[in-house]
């Protein structure tokens, strides 16, 4: 599958609507929609979608996604914040996602995996470098996780410098909100990256491995470009069940089946 298929194949699906949408705050993206059981027999799964940080894009196109994920007995949170073009931006954008999180959380806390795509994952790798929401674990996916680099390549045409805002002061905020240079706060993170992705090259997922080795683990999926690990009924989606459930032994096992298809917990 080309990338444009693997484009065409995600953003062919029809949306799926929620079991029921919260507001974490008064902007009318600031939205959190809920799927699946609750509380489920997995960990809570908040979920970002990409799209370089701009309005023009939003979570629809994740809710196929969402909606498999919570077929698989996970609790999913997908979360929209506001971004480039519609009153988001540095620092807006970057403080909605620890607000997205406690909302979906609720209280008592409970484990939390953070899982991002693309831009998305970039605002995950970020939230792990910056303690307050309870996430337990992270799993990035074709993360645009080393900030500087994807600004010298111009990914999206531009659009880090759209997001943090070009002029004065841009090198402090570029540094500030860059994940790479950045390490987790005590929070173990998963990257999952298709080799052949020409949207955000690997390359950005293996430098902010390389920067933070003891607490990052880099898994490539040969072949695959940037759209496959989210969507459901690839191989590549398997993968990234396999990844929320933890890794451990049997969890690929259990990501390709139902729950009571031979899981309950």
């Amino acid at each position: 599958m080309t990338a444009a298929d693997e484009e065409t194949a995600l953003l062919g699906l029809a949306p799926v609507a929620p079991d029921r949408t919260v507001a974490y705050g008064p902007h009318p993206d600031q939205l959190v929609d809920f799927y699946g059981p609750w509380p489920g027999s997995g960990p809570l799964v908040v979920l970002l979608h990409g799209g370089f940080w701009r309005a023009a894009y939003d979570r629809c196109h994740l809710s196929p996604c969402a909606a498999e994920l919570a077929r698989h007995g996970l609790p999913v949170a997908l979360a929209e914040y506001r971004r480039v073009g519609a009153g988001g931006g540095a620092p807006r954008t970057f403080e909605d996602v620890p607000a997205a999180v406690a909302a979906a959380a609720g209280a008592p806390p409970r484990e939390t995996v953070l899982v991002g795509h693309s831009a998305g994952g970039h605002l995950a790798l970020l939230a792990a470098a910056r303690p307050g929401p309870p996430v337990t674990r992270v799993v990035a996916v074709a993360p645009v996780a080393d900030l500087a680099r994807a600004h010298e390549l111009g990914l999206s045409d531009g659009a880090v410098a759209e997001l943090l805002g070009a002029g004065p002061g841009f090198a402090g905020r570029l540094a500030d909100a860059d994940p790479v240079r950045h390490p987790p706060a005590g929070i173990p993170v998963a990257l999952l990256h298709g080799t052949d992705d020409p949207d955000v090259p690997p390359e950005l997922s293996r430098r902010y491995a390389a920067a933070h080795p003891a607490a990052t683990t880099l898994r490539e999926l040969p072949g695959v470009g940037h759209y496959a690990p989210v969507t459901p009924g690839t191989d590549a989606f398997g993968t990234l069940l396999e990844l929320i459930r933890g890794g451990g032994p049997g969890a690929a096992e259990a990501a390709a089946e139902p729950p009571g298809a031979g899981r309950t917990g």
